[in-house]
């Protein structure tokens, strides 16, 4: 009769805790439906993602064996200046970026300062900022590519 008791408990218990919400999806929200700003946004991490990902690779060259990739709906615009006033085309753009290995696991949070401007040989990008400002802790299995 105890051990009844007990099983009965414990699945009202488990059943109960299924239907409890999940705030997992919280952690990194993605938009729902798209918009001009998204697209605009979109865009422009197409336009800066090589410059990324080479600013990505210098900084975690020296701890990691595996370079990790930036994918553009891993990247915020947490910032967007114009330099030089109204209808200016020279822009700060301050980005922050979660890098990652394998399928998707975050090795850290970076935040980014870009200079746009036609005015800048070799391109119109230069890196002005780059601090790295988390490092996030890898699973078991993925600890053989830290340096």
């Amino acid at each position: 009769m105890n051990k009844r008791f007990i099983s009965l408990i414990l699945a009202v218990v488990m059943v109960m805790g299924l239907t409890l919400p999940s705030y997992a999806e919280e952690a990194y929200s993605s938009p729902k439906k798209d918009s001009a700003q998204l697209q605009y946004q979109d865009m422009l991490m197409l336009f800066l993602l090589p410059h990324i990902d080479e600013a990505v690779r210098g900084h975690y060259i020296h701890t990691l064996k595996e370079q990790p990739l930036v994918y553009p709906y891993f990247v915020d615009v947490t910032e967007v200046k114009r330099v030089n006033g109204f209808r200016g085309f020279h822009f700060i753009i301050t980005l922050e970026a979660n890098p990652t290995v394998g399928p998707h696991i975050s090795v850290g949070k970076d935040r980014l300062v870009f200079e746009v401007a036609p005015t800048i040989p070799g391109g119109m990008v230069k890196l002005v900022e780059y601090k790295h400002l988390k490092t996030y802790e890898l699973p078991p299995h993925w600890q053989n590519i830290v340096k």
